[in-house]
């Protein structure tokens, strides 16, 4: 294997994890409680809470308009 599929392998789990930190972050939710559980969720279950609440969770919020 050449290093740059293992490297692509190694870090292909972590972008969903990234993205919903990042999106949970720019979001508005109908409270607080929600947008913290959803972080929570999202940094302890890494890659697998990435991915249900891009799936789910993402639907739940706003985006905050600038």
């Amino acid at each position: 294997m050449s290093h740059g599929l293992i490297l692509l392998i190694l870090i292909l789990p972590i972008v969903p994890t990234f993205w919903g930190i990042i999106d949970v972050a720019y979001r508005e939710f109908p409270s607080i409680k929600t947008k913290a559980l959803w972080g929570v969720f999202v940094v302890l279950v890494p890659c697998i809470g990435g991915i249900v609440y891009l799936l789910v969770g993402r639907r739940q919020g706003k985006k905050i308009k600038k």
